[in-house]
């Protein structure tokens, strides 16, 4: 299918729009629509929160505001349009109703509940349908959405503040602040665009950190998540202090557990053969909660096993101009390679100067 500028330019109007859902739309992925007719914009719409007008709703319902119909228009959706009742009727169906001639989708929906049948529909009943337009775009805004549904787990980005020479603490521990305020504020950012925050016990007892969105505007608190196999986390953690925490361990301790549970946090037991939290079955577990993104911000020892046991997607790494020597804490707890061929290799997706550090994305190559 050859598109035209004029459909690319309506699209990346589209995906600015889904944008408007970064923080909010979980469980639900970003999407936005646009209606046009005879190259002018009818209606726009994004979706904003699970149970809330879908996208392509969100356009209509601003078009019939406007006292004008989308009889003879098209759609630009980020998202193939659903064709099943969740907690909103089906956006094929409204699409038909409403008069639309033309569907054009950027990538098809990977939900098995839809998964083409909002596009067959629409074809169906005489409508034009295409898609794969800026496809890589609407896939990257919905990584994590796409991952659940593909995979059954979300994907996890491992968020890492380091020195020059890959250095995330000094021996003693102490490491606010390596980089500058306007990393941590960047840092927020990707916080409140994931569902979950995750980090490891050591952290909790080293920093103990409140593991919220502070430094940009949100309504929504990602679930704070604790891998503590032994239940170890004090009851006064400053990450148990409001918002929904899972803690995962390994194995059950009936006074530990009862309180923790009175501060409000959820525990569930998913041991491996060596007494340690299964990552692998926790990541399971965060899928069937619907949980699409993961910010994993934890210390040495966690991040190396999150890597070794395959459970990295994405490397978030901030880097300061200084450098805190050997005897400093490293990034990640791996063993040592006596061949090169061992290394893991990565893909940097991108670097960009964030303040005075650099921000560093990377996945496995």
């Amino acid at each position: 299918m050859i598109f035209s500028a004029t459909d690319h330019g309506f699209m990346a109007r589209a995906l600015q729009l889904a944008q408007r859902g970064l923080f909010t739309a979980t469980p639900n992925p970003r999407v936005g629509c646009v209606m046009v007719r005879d190259g002018r914009v009818l209606g726009e719409g994004w979706h904003e929160k699970a149970g809330g007008p879908h996208a392509e709703a969100a356009a209509l319902n601003g078009i019939v505001g406007a006292g004008e119909t989308a009889i003879g228009a098209t759609a630009y959706v980020t998202l193939e349009p659903c064709s099943h009742f969740g907690r909103t009727p089906p956006c094929a169906d409204a699409l038909i109703a409403a008069g639309v001639v033309r569907v054009v989708a950027a990538m098809p929906d990977p939900n098995p509940l839809v998964a083409g049948q909002g596009l067959a529909k629409l074809a169906g009943a005489g409508i034009d349908v295409s898609s794969g337009l800026l496809a890589a775009a609407a896939q990257e805004l919905n990584i994590g959405f796409v991952s659940r549904m593909t995979r059954g787990r979300p994907w996890l980005r491992l968020k890492v503040a380091a020195s020059l020479d890959g250095k995330t603490a000094l021996n003693n521990g102490v490491s606010q602040w390596i980089t500058g305020p306007d990393a941590r504020r960047d840092a927020h950012v990707w916080r409140a665009r994931s569902c979950a925050v995750l980090t490891g016990i050591g952290t909790v007892k080293d920093d103990n950190p409140r593991l919220t969105v502070r430094e940009v505007s949100t309504t929504r608190q990602p679930l704070k998540v604790v891998i503590d196999s032994r239940l170890e986390t004090p009851p006064d953690a400053a990450v148990l202090d409001g918002g929904k925490v899972l803690i995962a361990a390994a194995q059950d301790d009936a006074a530990r557990s009862a309180a923790l549970r009175a501060r409000g946090a959820e525990i569930v037991i998913l041991p491996n053969t060596q007494g340690k939290v299964e990552l692998a079955d926790l990541l399971q577990e965060l899928g069937r909660r619907g949980i699409n993104e993961v910010l994993a911000e934890a210390g040495t020892r966690l991040n190396g096993s999150l890597l070794r046991e395959g459970c990295v997607d994405e490397l978030l790494i901030y880097q300061a101009p200084i450098l805190l020597g050997d005897a400093a804490r490293g990034m990640f707890g791996l063993a040592e390679l006596t061949d090169l061929a061992g290394a893991m290799r990565l893909d940097i997706i991108e670097r960009r100067a964030v303040g005075a550090d650099f921000r560093i994305r990377a996945r496995l190559a």
